[in-house]
């Protein structure tokens, strides 16, 4: 019987671990198929507090898994494939076999949606990413695309003329599905170009690797072109890492955890946190803040409990 485990390595499973561990809780914490999150795709974090020169994702990654395991805390390369609550306490299935434990702090993240086209992983973070906030400040002064056509792709497309030259809104129709007052927001901004009934069909690199440009077709006419940008921002939504979950934890219609009280599920014992249950602000910094709270919260309920 395990008192914690924490499912998810980023920075609110990292940071849950920091806490939990120093707690003496001793926590399993279970790195999954991603170890690391999506802050392992990123070249460099420049808006972490306490690094002014900024620092690299993978190497943030490591120096907080590095403060977890010198208080304790426990890793495994292994992957949750089912849940189930009993009574009193929670079966995890970790690689086909049952694990059970008092609490559980589910931090297993988002992924984003990408188009699905060739070398896409090669090129995130180099010209590919899925996030203007994190990204949008090293591409100053050059042309930028957006493709998406919802709120997030207009907020993200908005935010970039803060930056960019020039930001062209791909959009495989005529119009935006976001709504109007986003939608009105981007549009009348004169550095944002749309680029209606259009889809990226294949990204274009130069010599160091780095996305120069991208071939676009017309789905109406089906005419082929070739757009000269330094980043590829792709706005088409994330994907939350809840699959073994589901039917036992409540969740939003896209799969999003379901806070009731401060972190806690509706299931007791079981704790979210990060972009598993954030559809708002998908920081690093937030998410670190919600794993903080999240090993606060499982302490209190393993010290009641026991």
């Amino acid at each position: 019987m395990e008192k914690l485990i924490i499912v998810g390595t980023g920075c609110a499973g990292l940071t849950a671990a920091i806490y939990a561990a120093r707690a003496n809780l001793s926590p399993l914490v279970l790195e999954g198929r991603e170890p690391g999150g999506q802050l392992t795709t990123t070249t460099l974090v420049e808006n972490f507090p306490g690094f002014v020169d900024g620092i690299d994702g993978p190497q943030l990654i490591m120096n907080m898994k590095a403060q977890a395991e010198r208080f304790g805390a426990r890793f495994a390369y292994s992957h949750v494939d089912d849940f189930e609550p009993k009574d009193g306490y929670l079966s995890v299935k970790i690689d086909d076999e049952w694990t059970h434990t008092k609490a559980l702090i589910i931090a297993s993240g988002a992924s984003a949606r990408y188009l699905g086209l060739p070398g896409e992983k090669q090129l995130t973070g180099h010209g590919l990413t899925s996030c203007a906030t994190c990204d949008g400040a090293f591409y100053r002064n050059v042309p930028v695309c957006v493709v998406g056509g919802g709120d997030s792709a207009a907020e993200e497309a908005t935010f970039l003329t803060r930056f960019a030259s020039k930001v062209y809104l791909i959009h495989r129709r005529n119009e935006l599905r976001a709504s109007k007052i986003m939608a009105d927001r981007a549009l009348s901004n004169p550095k944002v170009e749309p680029v209606w009934n259009t889809v990226l069909t294949e990204y274009l690199t130069d010599d160091k690797g780095e996305v120069r440009a991208v071939k676009l077709k017309n789905v109406e006419t089906g005419a082929e072109s070739e757009l000269e940008v330094k980043c590829v921002f792709v706005a088409i939504g994330h994907t939350p890492n809840t699959a073994p979950f589901k039917g036992k934890l409540d969740m939003d219609e896209n799969g999003y955890l379901i806070r009731r009280n401060r972190t806690q599920t509706n299931v007791p014992g079981v704790f979210a946190a990060g972009d598993v249950a954030d559809t708002i602000y998908r920081q690093a910094v937030t998410a670190a803040g919600q794993g903080c709270a999240a090993a606060l919260d499982a302490e209190k309920y393993l010290s009641h409990h026991e």
